[in-house]
């Protein structure tokens, strides 16, 4: 295959990024052969950008069936991303799902079944910070052992402001029938998926959410996690979207020292030069408050600081020509389909914490968490009415 003709389902806000990635030839190995929206509007701006060089559709089975594209990007409100990858699978297309993978975990164990039949297709989730140099070096750091066992991790992050305007834009944003759920839907998957792309998956949750603080919005726009790793590690999230100045700080500590991340840009790494268990067994109070006040002539730990300016465009593309690389020549996927349940896993924890009000356990209970969504989508709907 010379070239992976793509189609484009969900000509918004990520959709015209896709589109406009492909036809101005950024994607190498691939080329926008096909727009879908059911927005009349949506669908005439893709005319006037792109022209006769691609087809138009207003219904995604129409551009599936129709023979224009080999693989498709899905772009369009997160409930529909599950059955829209179902459909385009099982009619032999590879395929790209944004984030989330869906809204419900059962939902998305259906997307992961149906792709486990084509293992001919390439099936992918757009994580982009997956291809984020700093991420990748940070994982590589983890998975050599560097700070050694886990210990805590610990991730402020509340730079995902948004404005009261921004939830007014679309009927389906911030809604729980459209969008299923708020920022933990939305904005931080990325940080969800990094967690335990980087650190492992959680077992246990507790969670406390707040809805519609300080924004006029059903879903949760703050947020306050505790959780727990099989090895007893403690974690914690705090995220909200409402917060203009914001904070991005992420510290994975382990019991060979110490990783800092600030504004995704900007690392530290402290690398205790004996494990904190070794200090534990052999130092007495006045050895360790010499040792820290450095008053032994020697060091506690080896400090190292570097920087990788964020490029949120480019690691975008960059998942992308992986995409295509992966179709045309079996590349490994950075960000393989099958992994998208786990940020939604981890979300969905968080929310049946807060909803039942006490700890959960991981995975989640997909029935229980299904059943109690839909009360909010039915509580949503009478408020409407």
């Amino acid at each position: 295959m010379d070239n992976v003709r793509i189609g484009v389902i969900g000509y918004g806000n990520m959709g015209t990024s896709h589109a406009k990635w492909l036809h101005t030839g950024m994607i190498e190995g691939a080329v926008l052969s096909a727009v879908c929206d059911n927005d009349p509007a949506h669908l005439d701006n893709a005319r006037k950008a792109f022209g006769s060089d691609v087809q138009y559709f207003d219904d995604y089975k129409k551009l599936i069936d129709s023979g224009s594209a080999d693989a498709v990007i899905i772009a369009v409100p997160h409930y529909f991303h599950p059955s829209m990858a179902i459909y385009a699978m099982q009619h032999g297309l590879h395929t790209m799902v944004e984030k989330p993978a869906g809204v419900y975990t059962k939902q998305v164990k259906e997307m992961n079944d149906e792709a486990a039949k084509h293992p001919d297709l390439v099936y992918g989730m757009m994580f982009n910070q997956r291809m984020n140099p700093l991420y990748i070096r940070i994982k590589e750091m983890m998975d050599a052992h560097i700070i050694g066992d886990i210990r805590r991790v610990s991730w402020l992050i509340t730079s995902w402001w948004r404005t009261q305007k921004y939830y007014d834009s679309s009927a389906w944003r911030a809604t729980w029938e459209g969008e299923g759920g708020g920022v933990l839907m939305n904005q931080a998957p990325h940080q969800l998926d990094l967690l335990q792309w980087i650190t492992g998956m959680p077992c246990r949750m507790q969670a406390h959410l707040k809805y519609g603080s300080h924004r006029d919005i059903d879903v949760e726009d703050d947020v306050t996690a505790y959780f727990e790793y099989p090895n007893g590690a403690t974690g914690t999230l705090i995220t909200c979207t409402h917060d203009a100045v914001g904070t991005d700080r992420l510290e994975i500590h382990g019991d060979n020292g110490k990783i800092i991340i600030e504004d995704s840009s900007k690392v530290t790494v402290k690398k205790l030069r004996k494990s904190e268990e070794e200090l534990n067994r052999t130092l007495d109070f006045r050895q360790m408050l010499a040792l820290v006040k450095g008053q032994t002539g020697e060091k506690l730990y080896d400090e190292e600081h570097f920087e990788i300016p964020e490029n949120w465009e480019k690691q975008h593309v960059d998942v992308l020509i992986n995409f295509s690389d992966a179709i045309r020549n079996g590349a490994e996927l950075v960000a393989p389909g099958s992994e998208g349940i786990k940020a939604v896993e981890i979300a969905d924890s968080m929310y049946l914490s807060d909803w039942l009000g006490k700890e959960v356990a991981l995975p989640v209970d997909d029935d229980l968490f299904y059943s109690e969504l839909q009360k909010r989508v039915e509580e949503e709907k009478a408020g409407r009415k």
